[in-house]
């Protein structure tokens, strides 16, 4: 390719004017490795015009990154594939294993207004909120999966991998605080561990923050910065405490009293999509002799009832044991509570249960027991879920199942990274970050006011790349260069991690999924020379690259 080719002769330029530099990879895959020189080794005699020689390496770093654009639009990531954080082969599951909502089936746009809106009236009819918060709508644009929200600050925020947090993404009501009141409030941006969410997000045993990870808390993080931008426009003094707890059991009784459940069933075409083709799924693992099992929160006649309808009447054939009501996370840590079965009529009988039967629905139980009872142990079992802590933690630290998460969000936000805007912006910002990097070594005035039009540029691309996932919060993975605190989890807890459970059928079952190699910081891979001409691996020139 041209643009390689050009790229090449770049880089071998800047091979024959400096020494001693050595390329850098940065930690995300898609990043572009940059080059990493001591300060020592960069010095030199600097040309007599500085700022005709700063400008005219930005500008030929410019058009070496307009010229890679189109070769790296050629190598799109798949919306559809499946993504790995861990080595496994499906060869060796014999076992999987589903969680219900937003994994074995999917919801329409309409649900969370739904539950907004209930909840939202269960604070004004229960809790005795004022009834103008009615005047407040869903906006499903607003909030993304994985914030913090600081309960006794009533804050809601985007935090990263290590602990800090991204400043131009906290939100107080519906409006963002200003960097430097963030700054004040927590003696710069990042939050102790003693304050952050516990072990499953909650806000516990002294822990001042929540992390939403459900899907379903996004019409919570919504109705939470609703009413507390109505206390705030109209100057009425609040305990933040008390609002969240009362946010919080609103949404919990829009589940436990079945308002949502009654809802979805009464119509049940608005609500659920049929377009993730979950029974293929199912039909295919049956077909290879796999075993399935659905283990779920929701209750028996509304997981029925939205079975018989993306999979059909004869659903209970394709799995060998399903357990409703099962009350994750406790069900993979409380070992008292014993299966109760359930009959057609829904009613729970009384029989000691000594074992799990096909065609048979459980309520309650626990893992231990489901252990004893089946014999499904360790790796050859792949359980799928869309909620990180609540079905994949224990999985995988205490019981060595195998996990795959579900992150319908996914799917969207690679189409927007196929997208020929954010290619460029993303191309020329790793490029700009690098020439950052190894200029700033010119400390003369001239330089240096330059060096601070590039940091305004970066600042800019920066909140111009967020826009493109979500104004307010950016991107579910990545705060501006690091990942997020989500992503952190998701690496942690899940084997692999797909939009939905349609991308298994691009697989054979006994394919086996390879993590990519990304180089760490210190390491000096033998095929960077390769990396740097590839796809979002910008060449630097002169001052800026060197690969041994």
């Amino acid at each position: 390719m041209a643009a390689a080719a050009a790229a090449r002769s770049l880089l071998a330029a800047g091979r024959a004017r400096a020494g001693g530099r050595r390329c850098r990879a940065l930690p995300a895959a898609g990043a572009a490795p940059y080059c990493t020189v001591a300060p020592q080794q960069q010095r030199r005699q600097p040309p007599p015009d500085m700022k005709s020689y700063l400008w005219s390496r930005y500008k030929e770093a410019k058009r070496v990154t307009k010229e890679l654009v189109p070769s790296i639009m050629s190598n799109m990531l798949n919306p559809d594939a499946i993504f790995s954080n861990n080595e496994m082969s499906l060869s060796d599951i014999e076992i999987y294993g589903f969680d219900y909502d937003y994994t074995l089936v999917f919801y329409s746009k309409h649900l969370h207004t739904l539950i907004f809106n209930a909840a939202r009236d269960l604070l004004i009819n229960e809790h005795r909120y004022p009834a103008e918060i009615r005047k407040y709508d869903y906006d499903p644009n607003f909030a993304i999966r994985g914030l913090h929200y600081d309960v006794h600050r009533a804050l809601l925020m985007k935090i990263d991998a290590f602990h800090y947090i991204q400043l131009g993404t906290v939100y107080r009501g519906l409006s963002v605080v200003p960097d430097e009141e963030v700054i004040a409030m927590y003696d710069g941006s990042h939050v102790p561990l003693e304050q952050m969410s516990d072990f499953y997000g909650k806000s516990s045993q002294g822990n001042t923050m929540k992390q939403f990870m459900d899907i379903f808390s996004l019409p919570e993080m919504t109705l939470l910065s609703c009413v507390n931008e109505y206390f705030l426009k109209n100057n009425i003094d609040y305990e933040p405490v008390h609002l969240y707890k009362d946010v919080k059991d609103s949404i919990r009784d829009v589940h436990i009293k079945g308002i949502m459940y009654r809802a979805i069933e009464a119509d049940i075409e608005k609500y659920i999509c049929y377009a993730e083709q979950t029974r293929a799924v199912l039909a295919k693992l049956a077909d290879h002799g796999k075993k399935m099992f659905l283990i779920t929160n929701s209750p028996s006649s509304f997981v029925d009832k939205g079975m018989k309808f993306i999979v059909g009447k004869d659903w209970r054939d394709l799995f060998d044991v399903v357990i409703v009501q099962a009350d994750k996370p406790n069900f993979f840590n409380d070992k008292r509570r014993p299966f109760r079965k359930v009959n057609e009529r829904g009613v729970l009988l009384w029989d000691k249960i000594h074992k799990l039967q096909k065609g048979q629905i459980y309520k309650q139980g626990n893992l231990y027991e489901f252990l004893k009872l089946t014999g499904w142990r360790g790796s050859k079992v792949l359980y799928f879920g869309d909620h990180i802590y609540s079905d994949l933690a224990d999985l995988t630290l205490k019981h060595g199942w195998r996990t795959g998460a579900i992150i319908p969000e996914l799917r969207s936000e690679i189409k927007i990274m196929n997208t020929e805007k954010y290619i460029q912006t993303m191309t020329w910002l790793q490029t700009l970050t690098g020439l950052l990097e190894h200029m700033q070594v010119h400390r003369d005035p001239d330089s240096q006011m330059i060096l601070e039009e590039w940091k305004k540029e970066r600042k800019e691309m920066r909140e111009m790349n967020r826009n493109f996932f979500n104004a307010q919060f950016g991107s579910l993975f990545r705060t501006d260069e690091n990942p997020t605190y989500f992503l952190r989890r998701l690496s942690r807890f899940a084997d692999i991690y797909m939009a939905s459970l349609s991308c298994l059928l691009n697989y054979e079952p006994d394919y086996t999924f390879y993590p990519r190699r990304t180089p760490l910081q210190h390491e000096l891979p033998g095929w960077s020379d390769q990396l740097c001409t590839g796809t979002f691996r910008i060449p630097f020139l002169q001052e800026t690259v060197q690969i041994k």
